[in-house]
Order: structure tokens, then C-alpha cells, then sequence
């Protein structure tokens, strides 16, 4: 049953992040329209702001996948589903606050300032209700206590299953990975694109090499799993899967600290600012997505290895 709801779990991570890189995506491509140097200031300022709420969405929703390959070595237990809970509410929120961001920047454009603070704080708002509004509702209504997690009980599930789940999280991330991957192929296209400094271009070209290597490695599991192997189950499967798709964060992070640069330091004007928001987001990045989990594996491994030490004693 645990393995069914880890499974359900990163299943519905996986739709939130799609919808998360696509606005990323938007967030991206939008500096490099024509009208935005038309946006006031503050709608533009606004914009970087939604950008830096998003990546800590996004590593927020991918966090699950690289703990439980990094952590958990790919084993189940309560206290992961409650990370995924903890991790998948966590995004909801910057997720929510972004949206609306988005979504007044356009309407002030078309409608004005007024107007596109009512529809932000609109879509916002739903956003709220519908995500944790509804949820705290239900709860209430419940009035009954919450499972609390156990950390003692971590289950290794069978190997089919365990194949099944690294390729879930596989497609956790790649349709981000490749939304994203589209949008930075199609700025370079933009006239606006010849206009940015030369370091600028330089620097979302290689972001968009690391995205594109981000893709493929995520690809590779199922290649791998089919060609290799025709589809069998088998430990050489996981383990080279696994690791592909750690591996594949690596470019993932670097891609997105890339063209979070290339797009503040086209929003602001400043290379110092630029710098310091892509720092901003490459810390958060690798804080949850590395830091976190091997912080966590660390702590396991020695109390373990405590325990063996006293029983041994």
C-alpha cells in the first residue's frame, strides 16, 4: 500500500511542476518580447521577482525525486510521503504568489494598474483557496488526527517497483525540463535576443546546452530499461537510472542559474543584480536538491553505525 501511494504522490508532483515550468518558461520568453521594455518600472521589477518565486517552486517539487534517490536510496516509508506532503504544499505557496505576479503584469498592460492588481489578487487568491483553503477546510471537518512519520519503518519495495518509481521520477522532471528547453530555443530567435550584451548570450547558450543535457540524461533510464534489457527488471537497471537521474539535476540547476541571470540582468540593466539573483537561485537549488538530502543520509549513516557500535559493545 505505501508503494501505491509513493507512487500516486510523485504522480501528482509530476503535474504540478509542468504547470510550474511552464510559467518559468513564460517568465523567461516574456523579457524578451517586444513590449516589455513598454511595462513600467515596477511591473518589470515585478517580473523578476515572479521568476525567483518559481525556481523555488520548482525545487521545491523536484526535492521529493532527488531525496529519494539520494537519501532514501530508493526505499519507502511514512516520513518520505510526509516530505513529499511537506515539499509538495511548501511549492504551493511561491507557486500561488508567482501566478498572480504573472497574471497582473499582463492585465496592466491591457487594462491598467487598477484592474491588473484585482485580477492578481483574484488568481491568487483562488489559488490559496483552492490548494490549502479547501484542503484546512476538509481537515477541520475530519477532526482527526494525522498519522505522524515513522522513520523507523523504511520498506525496500520489490525490484519492479522500485524500477517503476525511478522512472516516474524521471517523468517528474523531464517535461519541465524540456517546456523550459523550448523556451530557450525560441528567445534566440527573438530580435530582442541580438540586443542582449555578448556575456549574456554566451551565457544562455550554455544554459541551454545544460538543458538539453538535462533532457537526454532523463531519457536514458527508459532507453536504457528497453533497449538493454527489453523491458526485464533488473538491479543494473536501477542503479544506472538512479544515477542518471541524479545526474541529470546537475545540468538542470545549472541551466536554470543561467537564464535566471541572462533574464535579471535583461530586466534590471545590471550585471551585479544579475549575478546575485542567479546565486540566489543556484543556493536554493542546490540547498534542496543536494544539501538537504545528503545532509539527511549523513545523519542515518551515523546513527546507524552508533547503533552497531553499542550492540557490538
Amino acid at each position: 500500500m505505501i508503494e501505491k501511494k509513493t507512487k500516486t504522490a510523485l504522480d501528482e508532483t509530476r503535474l504540478l511542476i509542468l504547470g510550474a515550468n511552464i510559467l518559468l518558461g513564460f517568465q523567461f520568453n516574456g523579457v524578451f518580447q517586444e513590449r516589455f521594455e513598454q511595462l513600467p518600472p515596477y511591473a518589470r521589477a515585478l517580473d523578476g521577482i515572479a521568476l525567483l518565486l518559481m525556481v523555488s517552486a520548482i525545487a521545491l517539487l523536484v526535492g521529493p525525486s532527488t531525496r529519494h534517490r539520494i537519501a532514501e536510496q530508493g526505499r519507502v516509508s511514512k516520513e518520505f510521503l510526509e516530505a513529499i506532503r511537506l515539499m509538495a504544499g511548501m511549492a504551493l505557496l511561491p507557486f500561488a504568489c508567482s501566478l498572480g505576479l504573472d497574471i497582473f503584469i499582463i492585465i496592466e498592460a491591457i487594462f491598467g494598474t487598477v484592474t491588473g492588481i484585482i485580477a492578481g489578487a483574484i488568481f491568487s487568491g483562488a489559488a490559496l483557496w483552492f490548494w490549502f483553503g479547501l484542503e484546512f477546510l476538509q481537515i477541520a471537518r475530519q477532526g482527526r488526527p494525522r498519522d505522524m512519520p515513522s522513520e523507523t519503518h523504511r520498506l525496500e519495495p520489490p525490484l519492479p517497483i522500485r524500477i517503476e518509481q525511478m522512472l516516474t521520477e524521471a517523468r517528474v522532471i523531464i517535461p519541465g525540463a524540456q517546456a523550459l528547453l523550448g523556451f530557450q530555443l525560441t528567445i534566440v530567435l527573438t530580435k530582442t535576443f541580438t540586443e542582449i550584451p555578448s556575456a549574456s548570450k554566451v551565457i544562455h547558450a550554455i544554459a541551454l546546452g545544460c538543458m538539453a543535457l538535462a533532457v537526454v540524461l532523463l531519457m536514458a533510464p527508459a532507453a536504457y530499461h528497453r533497449l538493454a534489457y527489453h523491458g526485464d527488471d533488473n538491479d543494473d537497471v536501477l542503479r544506472t537510472g538512479s544515477r542518471l537521474i541524479t545526474l541529470a539535476t546537475v545540468p538542470l540547476a545549472l541551466g536554470i542559474t543561467g537564464d535566471v541571470f541572462v533574464t535579471i540582468e535583461r530586466i534590471s540593466g545590471s550585471p551585479t543584480v544579475g549575478v546575485l539573483a542567479a546565486t540566489l537561485a543556484f543556493a536554493v537549488l542546490v540547498a534542496v536538491w543536494y544539501v538537504y538530502p545528503l545532509t539527511l543520509r549523513y545523519r542515518r549513516t551515523s546513527r546507524a553505525r552508533s547503533h552497531r557500535s553499542r550492540t557490538a559493545h
